[in-house]
């Protein structure tokens, strides 16, 4: 079964490879964390044509997340409304799987225990970076889920700032430092964009992904529109590939940045690579149209070369 999804999905062509801080993926697409909190399917989903799978989020204790029912379809959006919570078995499970990896490149998506206060969130952080060093190949640190109280307090400049420096000083101890990466939420203003830029620039880390969820709720259609959480999918195409052209130009391609957000067709993916994005991620528009849309982004990307 693994062979015949690998033959139908994956597209195999060395000019897809690309060199990404420091890393080498075999195409630009990837599976946005969120998919595999726990990384329980990543070598299932990496035959579907991935280049990479992103895991988590994780966190230190195992958490039930927000209260059920907490994951919605905006079928007329091409949407999906989340307030999971960061739901997952903890980190020390996680690990624990990751060690059977057969070869897929992993990144390890960290956050905070909601229980933990924010003045003391950099330990929770700290415990996932350890933990995880052994087993994925970068890290990110996400502090731009809507869905945990006061967690996007952390994208302040001073307490990111401090949270990002201590994560590098800790990871520049290492034998082989491993990529650090910030993933920021498409909800922030030009200023806070050009903190981040000035954030990357001092702390030095490898990069941004570009956008988690949405709070907004402008031109939806569908009923579930009324539903706290997350949104994501096709409504925030165009505002995840502003956020990236806008990173790209103001730091005049200072970082490599991952572009998510509403990735439904090739085209997207590509705009998305134009507008400065070295890599993509892929999460509601896998769920609506399927592994197919890994395989047509591919093949787009190799028609344009």
């Amino acid at each position: 079964m693994t062979l015949l999804f690998r033959k139908l999905y994956f597209v195999d062509d060395s000019r897809l490879e690309r060199e990404v801080f420091g890393l080498t993926f075999k195409n630009p697409v990837g599976l946005a964390a969120g998919f595999d909190k726990d990384a329980k399917l990543y070598q299932e989903l990496s035959n579907f044509g991935f280049g990479f799978i992103e895991i988590g989020t994780l966190t230190p204790k195992p958490q039930d997340g927000n209260p059920k029912k907490r994951l919605f379809r905006l079928k007329e959006d091409q949407a999906i409304i989340n307030r999971m919570g960061f739901n997952n078995g903890g980190v020390e499970a996680a690990v624990l799987r990751l060690k059977e990896n057969h070869g897929v490149l992993i990144g390890g998506n960290i956050g905070k225990n909601k229980l933990t206060p924010n003045e003391n969130a950099t330990s929770d952080y700290e415990i996932c970076f350890e933990a995880l060093y052994e087993v994925v190949d970068y890290f990110v640190v996400n502090v731009s889920s809507p869905n945990t109280p006061n967690l996007r307090e952390l994208q302040d400049k001073k307490p990111l700032t401090e949270l990002l420096q201590t994560l590098q000083n800790k990871n520049e101890t290492k034998a082989k430092p491993k990529p650090i990466l910030l993933k920021i939420a498409p909800d922030l203003t030009d200023e806070q964009l050009l903190d981040i830029i000035d954030i990357v620039k001092t702390t030095k880390i490898a990069g941004v992904i570009a956008t988690n969820t949405t709070t907004s709720r402008e031109n939806l259609h569908s009923e579930n529109q009324k539903e706290v959480g997350g949104l994501s999918g096709k409504p925030l195409t165009n505002r995840s590939t502003e956020v990236i052209r806008f990173l790209s130009q103001k730091s005049n391609k200072a970082f490599p940045i991952i572009g998510v957000g509403g990735i439904h067709t090739a085209k997207d993916a590509l705009d998305k690579l134009e507008a400065g994005a070295s890599l993509v991620q892929l999460y509601t528009g896998f769920i609506y149209e399927g592994p197919a849309l890994v395989k047509a982004i591919n093949k787009k990307i190799l028609e344009r070369l």
